[in-house]
């Protein structure tokens, strides 16, 4: 990983070298994660090693563009108490980097009555789909980009006797088929939504046509995240985290059990899943309040490769590199983003390779899946993408 190169705003380096480089990749391993795929910004390569978007309002939700036509695109969502500031209207916001002026600018915006908990794009490399993004919140809404614009095309309420559903948590959209999304809820329950975002959603109806595929309790408490797997292709199979202190796996075409595949001893919480991008099978997650992630192979349900513990603060996210299947960022409370080559597990990890210092508490992060050697962090009212 590069650790050298300019930063903007006289800022330091971006993430510093933490323990000794190691050894060389092995016949399995990507060449690296650097920068393979380096940027050129404004007519000449300026090697900045962070980009900023600052809001006046605290932000939260964001994530990465996923069609590779579009260069350096994000959204990113307030999160505001309007009871207490009425003139604090949520929102996401569209940025994205100018090639003219090498800044990160809002592009677009849509309101939210809620401030979004998720916010995503819809997996499309290929440019094949509309530009369409997702959010939860009170429900699972989709936007459509048109010609720089943002407009409503489908809201998606389980209930159908109440405007509002039960609180969502978080959601997924299969990369494989597009037109599955999986929403988690405070209710227990997890729902597969099929969407057909091959055609014209919602031009007619404010409220899009859609299919409730599935529905199904998940967990005993709260279901706070999901995630589809690419275990055989990707199509079938996610997994869910919850309150309860479980980890478990669900297939579409059997949904009538799950799979335990990790249980907390304490039964702790468990906030957030990711699965790694080149080995299916596995898996990191971290507890509620706690300052380790855990590293699984689902292949042996309930036993921790790893435990990443460098952390001084409560984790709040993980993301795995989108090209190697060695490397994982993890990012919490102590305004750390740390990275971490877990190359030589299940030996024990007891250092990360890189790490940067934020200017507040991170709450998110992202890798970038078409930019693969940038990064996206949340903490405040920034959002920074990092160079790594």
């Amino acid at each position: 990983m590069a650790t050298n190169g300019h930063a903007v705003n006289g800022e330091a380096h971006v993430m510093q070298q933490v323990a000794q480089q190691p050894a060389p990749p092995g016949p399995l391993a990507p060449q690296g994660i650097g920068r393979q795929n380096e940027i050129v910004i404004g007519g000449r390569d300026r090697r900045c090693e962070i980009y900023k978007f600052t809001s006046d309002q605290q932000l939260y939700a964001s994530a990465w563009s996923n069609k590779n036509d579009i260069k350096f695109r994000l959204a990113v969502g307030t999160v505001s108490d309007v009871s207490v500031n009425p003139c604090a209207a949520n929102k996401v916001s569209i940025v994205q980097l100018k090639d003219e002026t090498g800044e990160l600018v809002e592009t677009a915006s849509f309101p939210m009555e809620f401030p979004a908990n998720a916010v995503g794009f819809i997996p499309d490399p290929d440019n094949v789909y509309p530009d369409l993004i997702a959010t939860t919140s009170d429900c699972l809404r989709l936007w459509r980009v048109v010609d720089g614009k943002v407009h409503p095309d489908a809201v998606m309420i389980n209930n159908t006797n109440s405007q509002y559903g039960s609180a969502l948590t978080s959601f997924d959209w299969n990369e494989l088929e597009p037109r599955y999304i999986g929403v988690s809820s405070v209710d227990t329950t997890c729902t597969i939504y099929d969407v057909e975002v091959g055609c014209a959603i919602g031009q007619t109806k404010p409220t899009a046509p859609f299919t409730l595929k599935t529905q199904l309790i998940a967990h005993d408490k709260p279901v706070h995240d999901i995630e589809f797997a690419k275990i055989n292709g990707g199509r079938d199979h996610f997994a869910t985290v919850g309150a309860d202190g479980s980890a478990r796996m669900f297939d579409l075409r059997h949904l009538n059990h799950s799979t335990i595949v990790y249980e907390d001893p304490n039964k702790e919480k468990l906030q957030r899943l990711s699965w790694n991008k080149q080995e299916p099978y596995f898996m990191a997650l971290f507890a509620e309040n706690s300052q380790e992630v855990q590293i699984l192979d689902i292949r042996m349900p309930c036993n921790i490769l790893c435990r990443l513990r460098n952390h001084t603060g409560p984790v709040n996210g993980i993301a795995w590199a989108p090209h190697s299947p060695h490397h994982i960022c993890t990012a919490g409370d102590d305004s750390q983003a740390l990275i971490w080559d877990l190359q030589q597990v299940p030996r024990p990890v007891d250092d990360p390779i890189l790490a940067y210092s934020a200017g507040g508490e991170v709450n998110q992060i992202h890798w970038g899946p078409v930019h693969s050697n940038w990064i996206a962090i949340c903490f405040n009212k920034t959002l920074e993408i990092l160079r790594v």
